[in-house]
């Protein structure tokens, strides 16, 4: 799976080449894929200075989910927009960290393309060196182009997606990501401050060997879910027993089944009955890079793209990983 070619592919190199396989490119796309990877360097620089600089801790405030935030989030989700509000790539904007979605300024010049991200996955594990990453997804403008962009434009379901992917700063800083034409992961390589290509044409095992979720919730799951756990920790029918596997940094976790293959649960419970993700800034974006790399994501009902979001900050329970995994899932929570 790992490159071992001689040859070095930048991410600038095989961005390029893939356009050339699509005439009808006008390079917008992947000109908005490269100010993410300027982004992701920035915000592995001070990951990487954590606990050094004056970065580390909560800043005082809540979000718009409730959770306390932290300075690094602050500083990711401002790196974030900085680095693609004035390119003229996208027209509107929406994170994880903001109540409403950020148009472009009126003085700028409006793109064809929307950004929804979690600018710091993970970040209750900064203080205590774990990983964390950034999760993005874009769409294209569905409101008219001269005019104001909108919600709607944000509000898209996950199979209109045209890109996904995310940067996991961890043992080294990856980027994986997907158009749609299969799955890439890129390492950044600080000696020259570059994506190298590592991880050509991802592709997932069927089944798995980790299952992770945060068992702490068993006594408020219900008895479908811990039928379902109890099958991947002990062997049921199809089931082979798998091995507990759960860092609590929902990148990092992904990452792991997507590579070695295997199974993510956070489902619903008694004090999160939509479920504790997002959709769009999280499942969607995660789903369309695990789908496109041969696994499957649900929400225990339906695959997770096709959910229709009705509001920009929507929950939802998520089901991801190797497909033979989630489908045993699906099944068993559409047991009668």
């Amino acid at each position: 799976m790992h490159n071992t070619s001689t040859s070095v592919i930048t991410i600038e190199r095989f961005i390029m080449e893939q356009e050339r396989l699509h005439p009808e490119a006008t390079g917008e796309l992947s000109n908005l894929l490269y100010d993410l990877c300027l982004a992701a360097k920035i915000i592995s620089r001070h990951v990487r200075r954590a606990g050094l600089t004056d970065i580390l801790g909560g800043s005082g405030t809540i979000n718009v989910s409730g959770d306390l935030q932290q300075k690094l989030d602050m500083f990711a989700n401002e790196t974030v927009r900085h680095s693609v509000q004035h390119t003229g790539r996208i027209c509107i904007m929406a994170s994880e960290e903001d109540r409403e979605p950020v148009p472009v300024p009126q003085d700028k010049p409006a793109g064809k393309y929307v950004l929804l991200y979690d600018p710091l996955d993970g970040s209750a594990n900064i203080d205590v060196n774990v990983s964390i990453g950034t999760i993005f997804s874009i769409h294209k403008r569905v409101t008219p182009k001269h005019g104001t962009a909108a919600a709607k434009d944000c509000l898209q379901p996950g199979r209109k997606q045209v890109a996904a992917g995310y940067i996991l700063y961890g043992s080294s800083t990856m980027l994986v990501y997907t158009t749609g034409q299969g799955v890439h992961g890129f390492t950044l390589d600080p000696t020259i401050g570059e994506f190298l290509l590592s991880h050509p044409d991802i592709r997932t095992p069927d089944g798995g060997k980790y299952y992770s979720v945060n068992e702490s919730n068993w006594n408020k799951w219900t008895p479908a879910v811990q039928h379902v756990v109890a099958a991947f920790k002990n062997g049921d029918g199809p089931v082979q027993a798998k091995n507990a596997r759960y860092i609590g940094s929902l990148v990092a976790d992904v990452h792991r089944n997507l590579i070695s293959g295997g199974i993510f649960l956070y489902p619903a419970d008694a004090r999160n009955p939509q479920g504790k993700l997002r959709l769009l800034y999280e499942a969607a974006p995660l789903a369309l890079v695990v789908e496109q790399a041969g696994g499957a994501a649900t929400d225990g009902k339906r695959p997770i793209l096709d959910v229709i979001p009705g509001e920009l900050h929507q929950k939802t329970p998520l089901v991801i990983g190797s497909k033979a995994d989630v489908a045993f899932a699906t099944a068993v929570f559409g047991a009668p």
